[in-house]
């Protein structure tokens, strides 16, 4: 039910009213008292919102409605009203077919494993504490999420200068990134502001094909960079001012070496680059490896030699201000960066590109692949990482088996400091699950 960011689904198939309200009566009968309720701007959250606010008040919760916010509005709404949880309709960066829900802890941090497990198990159970007809749960409005949001970026940045920045919302919720670098003397244009859960401009995604009108504006304008979010802006990508994308682990690795220091520890998920190590070595700074994730990178941010943690996704957490990802955050920290030091292509380019390679290998039996996987790699090879798939270090590089959480699918992905080594690694790893694969199927005749 739960994947590594919530719950998501096409709306009417896997997500439905019914759905959302078993959650709601699952996280109020599960002891969260008080709930902090936002959605994005698809039209179905509506709805989904309706029945999310139904379950919990018929199981005793209070709902406090904040309306269609970013996700990282309503995660750090939550402590500051006093909540107990919150729960934001939406499926972030997925195409308009779809919806969710993301659950949210107090700190910032999305539920953990055991939280979600508990709440899939009342759930399949219909294990419910209805409460009685004089014992339901209130719902409240709160217009100030946005403006608490907005008060909380400016008080975490300073920007001197009046960097030109082009801000694509994506038709999302993301409008809050204009508006505080607009309040802080930036030049600020948006393009794809108008929200609209369809989303005309662009697919929802930002990565460096959906952001190709961002990246011709910020040429065209001379603009100095450009921001892209996802339809609940808990993600941010950039375009620096030649109207380039920025590469995703080259984006880690600037914010990586700018938060952390000698001794300190950056969080990242097994699939980082090497680029990552290589920078944050330069600063006596090194990379802890977290399952994939951002609540699994916000776990391991909570440990105090932790200054920061990223995914080359998108998501980016400061563990400082809050645990959850934040893109308004990374947006305003970005513009910061650029204007203290310098153009963001010249950043970018000082942090190295090695050759990475990756497929997905379709399977049969997904698990089983993978439990030979790991037998045949952890006889063969001494470096062993199984926090998440098999994760290899070689002499010339590694690679990551990972069997897909929604596919039958085992993805591939090597990386090495020169071509032809990622191809030898690559090349490597590939032959190790189609051995696997062949072992599986003998065994199974």
């Amino acid at each position: 039910m739960f994947g590594t960011s919530g719950i998501r689904g096409t709306v009417g198939e896997e997500v439905t009213a019914d759905l959302a309200l078993a959650v709601g009566r699952a996280v109020a009968s599960d002891g969260y008292e008080t709930v902090v309720l936002g959605r994005d701007v698809r039209e179905s959250g509506v709805l989904l919102a309706d029945a999310v606010a139904a379950g919990l008040r018929e199981c005793g919760a209070d709902v406090i409605e904040v309306g269609v916010a970013a996700t990282p509005t309503v995660a750090r709404a939550i402590d500051h009203l006093d909540a107990d949880a919150g729960i934001v309709v939406t499926a972030s960066h997925n195409p308009e077919t779809d919806n969710g829900l993301k659950l949210w802890t107090p700190s910032g941090k999305a539920f953990g494993p055991d939280q979600r497990d508990e709440i899939e198990r009342r759930i399949l159970e219909s294990d419910y504490d209805l409460a009685a007809w004089d014992e339901l749960g209130t719902r409240r409005q709160y217009e100030d999420a946005t403006e608490l949001h907005a008060a909380q970026l400016e008080l975490a940045v300073s920007i001197e200068g009046t960097p030109h920045v082009i801000v694509d919302i994506g038709n999302g919720a993301g409008g809050i990134t204009a508006s505080v670098l607009d309040d802080l003397g930036c030049i600020v244009e948006t393009l794809n502001g108008q929200p609209d859960g369809s989303f005309p401009g662009r697919p929802s995604e930002p990565n460096a094909e959906t952001l190709e009108s961002l990246a011709a504006m910020v040429e065209h304008t001379g603009a100095d960079l450009g921001i892209g979010h996802d339809g609940d802006a808990d993600r941010m990508m950039a375009i620096d001012e030649t109207g380039t994308f920025v590469p995703k682990d080259a984006l880690l690795a600037l914010f990586a070496r700018k938060a952390a220091s000698d001794g300190e520890r950056v969080a990242a998920p097994v699939d980082t680059s090497l680029a990552v190590d290589d920078a944050l070595a330069a600063v006596g700074a090194s990379v802890t490896r977290t399952q994939v994730g951002d609540v699994y990178v916000a776990e391991r941010a909570t440990e105090g030699d932790v200054t920061f943690g990223g995914e080359p996704s998108g998501a980016w957490i400061w563990p400082a201000e809050t645990l959850c990802p934040d893109g308004p955050l990374a947006a305003c920290k970005l513009v910061e960066f650029v204007d203290t030091v310098g153009p963001l292509s010249k950043l970018a380019g000082e942090i190295e590109q090695y050759p990475i390679r990756r497929t997905s290998i379709e399977v049969a039996e997904k698990e089983a692949v993978m439990a030979a996987v790991q037998e045949r790699v952890t006889e063969a090879y001494d470096d062993v990482d199984t926090l998440d798939g098999v994760r290899v270090e070689t002499d010339e590089g590694w690679f990551l088996l990972r069997a897909s959480g929604t596919e039958p699918l085992v993805r591939v992905t090597a990386e090495a400091r020169s071509a032809a080594a990622a191809e030898r690694v690559f090349d490597e790893a590939q032959a190790l699950v189609e051995g696997a694969i062949d072992g599986v199927e003998v065994v199974d005749q």
